[in-house]
């Protein structure tokens, strides 16, 4: 895949482009078939698939305070997008310049003039331009003004359920981690760099691995299944998201016990993988109480991790 970082640095000409717009998020899904019909479309006229989108979300410059944490930061975005087979994505950078681009004028400097797109493939409720101006049906008349095709992809339903970026965010943040999966169509996933803690688990004998928090979207907090990645390999692991309420009042954490490991990994990235919510989190009277709950964790956990689940990012 051919990644460009910036209108600006769009350097050649595209070869017949067919191309989709969007902020992605999650990449789910919906957002999976409109890249299998963009393939298709540009099959068919011998020519490129490319994917259009935006780095920071909009809502992050025009309101930060209404901005939702992230399914896919930019990074995990990044990776999923490359596995999805298209040939090009560029990333304009959004900013207050790009916001205030009336709906005519970013469709003739950017998608006609920049890139010549031939064919355009969008969302049943797509908007652009400044102040979201600009819709589906105003699109398909620029269409025809200035010579691309323009075709409209339907909402998609799993379960009857609308697969979207909002709903996958709310099961996520009430630990439905499998009805999260159904609409992303893998497991979720988080990406961290593992630093200090306060060595309580080791303490207990139960060493975890502390994940950097960053502003993204973390499940509601409890002790989950999970899978962690590290390089090629995968291991069984039990997470826990949460403050530590046995040991007083404590910052937001996510930490995993890896399973049968004691490699030390300070400082090295990992991915966590979200199988299912085994509990609440709680207070327990002392620590020996918290590390016999470890181990009753650890059993049920390992039940959950021998059950296949939805691929896994």
């Amino acid at each position: 895949m051919d990644i460009i970082i910036g209108i600006e640095n769009i350097r050649r000409k595209f070869r017949n482009p067919v191309l989709t717009l969007g902020n992605f998020d999650g990449v789910h899904l919906g957002h999976q078939r409109i890249f299998e019909e963009l393939k298709e479309e540009a099959r068919k006229i011998d020519g490129e698939a490319i994917v259009f989108t935006f780095d920071p979300h909009p809502l992050q410059i025009l309101a930060p305070q209404r901005c939702p944490p992230l399914i896919t930061p930019f990074k995990k975005k990044l990776m999923l997008m490359e596995r999805s087979g298209i040939d090009v994505l560029i990333v304009a950078t959004f900013d207050l310049s790009l916001a205030n681009i009336m709906p005519e004028a970013f469709v003739k400097q950017i998608l006609v003039d920049e890139i010549g797109a031939k064919k355009i493939l969008v969302g049943y409720n797509y908007y652009f331009g400044k102040d979201r101006k600009g819709n589906v049906e105003m699109l398909i008349r620029l269409g025809e003004k200035f010579g691309f095709e323009v075709k409209v992809i339907e909402a998609m339903k799993v379960n009857e359920i609308p697969v979207s970026s909002s709903k996958i965010r709310e099961f996520i943040q009430d630990g439905k981690m499998a009805e999260a999966a159904q609409l992303l169509g893998r497991n979720y996933l988080l990406i961290g760099k593992v630093i200090w803690g306060a060595d309580r688990g080791k303490q207990l004998g139960f060493p975890t691995a502390n994940l950097e928090i960053l502003n993204g979207l973390y499940p509601k907090t409890g002790v989950y299944a999970v899978e962690v990645i590290m390089g090629d390999k995968t291991y069984p692991g039990v997470a826990d998201v949460g403050y530590n309420p046995t040991f007083g009042q404590n910052p937001l954490s996510v930490e995993v016990h890896i399973l049968n490991f004691s490699r030390d990994i300070y400082g090295e990235e990992i991915q966590l993988i979200f199988l299912e919510r085994i509990r609440d989190e709680k207070a327990f009277e002392n620590p020996d109480s918290l590390a016999r709950q470890i181990r009753k964790d650890i059993a049920v956990a390992r039940k959950i991790l021998l059950r296949p689940s939805p691929k896994s990012p």
